[in-house]
């Protein structure tokens, strides 16, 4: 009985805990037009412009670029003078639990898996919450747009793509349902110091690998010839979820921690007739397959950047190079950062790369606009281009460097919004706290 009582005390503590700390309002939409003047423009695609101007309504990016060059009415024009600062497009944070996991050692608080191997039809969009307070602190770090991902075996479901500032999951979506997530069997346990970012990835010998493999066989024949039917009698809402995969609308994005695993999995993939494909979760397996995915065109999102290298043999620097390495080779590369927990640390990682191969901008780039063209929303966002989302994120100094990254506005569609979160509050709390002893 004593027991118990201490178990109702300590979950009705945490939930007043929680109550405590609010997240941020919504930012209501865009009412007038909003100039940002006298910063340093980071467009993502490489070019650096000094004393410049973005311009936007309606949440729409107006114009870019240098200020003598800006010749409309400035009338009605709210003007922010950003001198000396640094504006970017907001960070594109891809292949994330965000939303879907709050406190991975209390059950009820993880939605981010299904029962059974295969769920395409699994829409990890429903379960997105966005009343998290992770999502606060990620987006306190210029981080404005997520791909949210289902975990779990061989087809755990379909992902879909959410700007950080929603009431309710509906008024979240920026793209829904981009991909299906596929995570390829192992034949053999996982070696070396790397992990799958899938929960449970199938590993038991080659019966079970050849199991798993006749599973998605079965599945994608079904699926190519339900695709080939035009108005089906019974429709099955499995097969029907990946018919988008070979019309080109959806994207495969596939996870294999094994070099055999990603060639047998993309080449699973063409046989299918899938269009468009994404090595996700790599690192040093996809490298050694370089020229493979170069073959066949595949871009990568690496999501090891803060770990050691997987072998033992291997490099102590590789996971830092790696992102210079596949980019050199002419690979789309993007970066992810493996827990959700530490998202915040997206453009950390990024920065990372830039003593080890890359560029300031080109750095830049894998957590804008090319995370934007994996995701297939590169026409809206990404980087700061007329007539693209006013996704911006202006920051007191470098945003790629830990120690200068400061976030003093970031806006979603144009929409000022909130960079307060639960760190924030709870430093607020106990310096007033310290600050009143005597």
């Amino acid at each position: 009985m004593k027991n118990m009582i201490s178990i109702i005390v300590l979950l009705l503590s945490e939930v007043l805990f929680v109550a405590e700390a609010q997240s941020p309002v919504v930012a209501p939409v865009q009412k007038k037009p909003v100039m940002l003047v006298g910063g340093t423009i980071h467009t993502g695609t490489g070019e650096v412009i000094d004393n410049g101007i973005v311009a936007f309504n309606g949440g729409k990016i107006k114009f870019v670029g240098k200020a003598e060059d800006y010749t409309a009415d400035r009338s009605n024009t709210e003007v922010i003078d950003v001198t000396g600062k640094q504006i970017y497009p907001g960070l594109i944070f891809p292949n994330t639990s965000l939303g879907l996991v709050e406190i991975g050692g209390v059950d009820v608080t993880v939605d981010n898996m299904e029962i059974g191997d295969l769920n395409p039809n699994v829409r990890s969009i429903v379960a997105y919450n966005t009343d998290s307070h992770v999502i606060p602190v990620v987006r306190s770090n210029g981080i404005l747009i997520a791909q949210i991902v289902p975990t779990g075996t061989l087809l755990p479901g379909t992902s879909s793509v959410v700007q950080l500032d929603a009431w309710n999951w509906k008024d979240a979506i920026y793209k829904a349902d981009n991909g299906i997530q596929m995570g390829w069997p192992r034949k053999s346990a996982a070696g070396g110091r790397g992990g799958s970012s899938f929960a449970q990835m199938a590993v038991a010998g080659e019966s079970t690998y050849d199991k798993n493999v006749e599973l998605l066989e079965k599945i994608f024949s079904d699926a190519v010839a339900y695709a080939a039917i035009e108005k089906p009698k019974d429709v099955n809402l499995r097969l029907e979820s990946l018919k988008a995969l070979f019309d080109g609308t959806k994207t495969l994005f596939i996870n294999s921690s094994e070099p055999k695993g990603v060639i047998a999995a993309i080449s699973f993939a063409k046989r299918y007739g899938v269009k468009k494909i994404v090595l996700t979760g790599a690192d040093e397996s996809a490298w050694a397959v370089k020229d493979f995915l170069k073959e066949n065109n595949i871009p990568v999102i690496l999501a090891h950047v803060h770990s050691l290298p997987k072998y033992e043999y291997s490099d102590i620097r590789l996971p830092f190079k790696l992102a210079a390495m596949f980019k050199n080779e002419g690979i789309l590369v993007g970066l992810t950062y493996a827990s959700q927990v530490y998202g915040f640390n997206l453009p950390f990682v990024a920065g990372q790369t830039v003593a080890y191969g890359l560029t300031k901008e080109e750095a830049l780039q894998t957590i804008t606009i090319n995370n934007a063209k994996i995701l297939g929303i590169d026409d809206r966002t990404g980087s700061l281009e007329t007539g693209k989302d006013a996704n911006i994120v202006v920051s007191t100094g470098d945003i790629l460097d830990m120690l200068t990254n400061n976030i003093e506005y970031a806006f979603i569609s144009g929409r000022n919004i909130s960079l307060d979160n639960k760190h924030k509050q709870l430093y607020r709390r106990f310096q007033a706290k310290y600050e009143n002893v005597k």
